[in-house]
């Protein structure tokens, strides 16, 4: 059935759209993430003198509640929106996760209301009770945002987003610092600033959207197309809502077993190291994995997953490994120096957390090779395995009432699981074992001579200054190597 002018007319920009290279996608969520993250780095130094450690452990306990909530909101259909060849099935599948975060909006401000008391007497955090009502507005705000962030990658609309991060970034960044210096610097500036950025970031974002696709939109999105659509893709609801939620937990417990066990302020060490942390998995990972999931969408189809894969994982290896040895070397004077003395055991975090950042960082974009192939069963296992051994490697840290113990147990846990990840991954996907070995190999090699200087400079007991300058020197001239031997992301045309 041929499809009315203006809707065919639309499907034929947007595949115009379409061709455009990877590295020019992954530029463009890059220029906007590194835009934001700039934005957030520079006001970081500022942030932590004008928050005390607690504020920054409220922020992390509402978010970590909202991040496990805000995984069912859409169901899981969001993710779903890449995979339909026509573009009217992934509008209709839009709408089925526009759909859904109404619903599961609404049933957030019933749970909040029937278990406030309770989870805040687990969490031993009094001072998130003024500020649980955003909750389901927070739920709400990132299952639109999800929602519009899939449909702009599907179709390669890669601009918008980051006029979106950026957005965000503006807003909550301008807003604690500001209400930081009059002398508001609480939780709660935190979290409403925070909220408040989310919500500008979706309303840019869907404002951009329905201006240019809504004739496709209105001419598509039928209730009877959607329901065919939730019957056509199942499996994300019945095994990838569970498989994420489980995730998603798993990657909450250090925050929320910290506060348990210990106090928001060891939260807020925690919280502030993971968020440096993730840095570079927000700057450049999280660029690379969106636009990697629409290639390999592509790629599968086309019997051209393996090189794809293998691509994509020996660049993140060689952006991701070098730094990351680094900084367990340099943590502590890193944070003490750029963020206070009063952050030092952040620092300390950071390297204990290290090599396990680096293998999430590789492993978290390839994931999605599970979705592409429609293998969501194998990540509900895997998200069930990982849950227990954080919870168990949490639990007994403390028990212990050490909380670099409970810390260092729940890294080493996750280097064994997201090494297996990562490994199942490279395998599924036709990587030979041998190449896996050469890839890791060539970074760990690089890292020999600066490792040697650095552990020279802190046997002898040199200046921290001079250590995180000798640093600073050796990691330039890697990524300048990068640079001069011509390291791109041209992935697949």
């Amino acid at each position: 059935m041929d499809l009315p002018e203006t809707i065919a007319d639309s499907a034929e920009a947007v595949l115009v759209k379409r061709k455009t290279s990877f590295a020019g996608d992954v530029l463009k969520l890059v220029s906007g993430t590194a835009i934001a993250q700039f934005l957030g780095i520079a006001a970081s130094p500022i942030l932590t003198r004008l928050y005390p450690p607690e504020a920054f452990g409220i922020l992390a306990l509402f978010t970590s509640i909202t991040s496990i909530l805000g995984v069912m909101v859409c169901m899981r259909y969001e993710l779903a929106i890449m995979l339909p060849e026509s573009d009217e099935e992934a509008a209709n599948l839009l709408g089925v996760s526009l759909f859904f975060t109404i619903i599961v909006s609404l049933l957030t401000v019933l749970v909040v209301w029937l278990v406030k008391e309770p989870l805040l007497y687990w969490l031993n955090a009094p001072g998130l009770r003024p500020y649980l009502w955003l909750l389901p507005v927070a739920v709400f705000v990132s299952g639109v945002f999800g929602s519009l962030n899939y449909w702009n990658s599907r179709t390669k609309h890669f601009g918008r987003i980051s006029i979106a991060q950026v957005s965000r970034s503006v807003l909550s960044t301008s807003v604690q610092l500001g209400l930081g210096f009059v002398g508001f610097a609480t939780g709660g500036t935190l979290i409403g600033a925070s909220v408040g950025g989310s919500a500008l970031a979706t309303a840019v974002l869907g404002g951009q959207t329905w201006r240019e696709d809504k004739k496709l939109f209105l001419g598509s999105i039928k209730w009877q197309e959607m329901l065919q659509e939730i019957k056509r893709y199942r499996k994300f609801p019945l095994y990838d809502t569970w498989s994420a939620l489980l995730n998603t937990a798993s990657w909450q417990l250090p925050v929320l077993m910290l506060s348990s066990f210990f106090s928001s302020t060891i939260v807020g060490y925690y919280a502030f190291g993971y968020r440096i942390l993730q840095i570079p998995m927000s700057f450049i990972g999280s660029a690379i994995g969106q636009v990697f999931f629409q290639r390999a969408s592509e790629a599968h189809l086309r019997g051209e997953l393996a090189a794809v894969v293998e691509n994509t994982f020996q660049r993140l290896v060689m952006i991701g490994l070098f730094p990351m040895l680094m900084l367990t070397f340099i943590g502590h004077d890193l944070f003490a120096v750029i963020f206070g003395a009063t952050w030092a055991e952040a620092g300390v975090y950071t390297q204990i957390l290290s090599i396990w950042a680096f293998l999430w960082f590789v492993s978290s974009p390839l994931s999605t090779i599970f979705n592409t192939l429609e293998k969501q069963e194998f990540l509900l296992k895997f998200n069930m395995v990982n849950f227990a051994t954080r919870f168990a490697a949490l639990y007994m840290g403390g028990i212990l009432q050490e909380p670099r113990i409970a810390v260092s147990l729940f890294a080493g846990t996750g280097v064994l699981v997201y090494g297996y990840l990562l490994l199942s991954i490279l395998t599924a996907a036709g990587v030979s074992l041998h190449r896996i070995v050469q890839i890791l190999t060539k970074p760990v090699l690089m890292f020999l001579p600066a490792g040697s200087v650095l552990l020279y400079l802190f046997m002898a007991d040199s200046k921290i200054e001079i250590r995180l300058l000798v640093a600073g020197f050796l990691l330039g001239l890697y990524f300048l190597f990068l640079i001069k031997t011509q390291f791109t992301f041209n992935i697949i045309k």
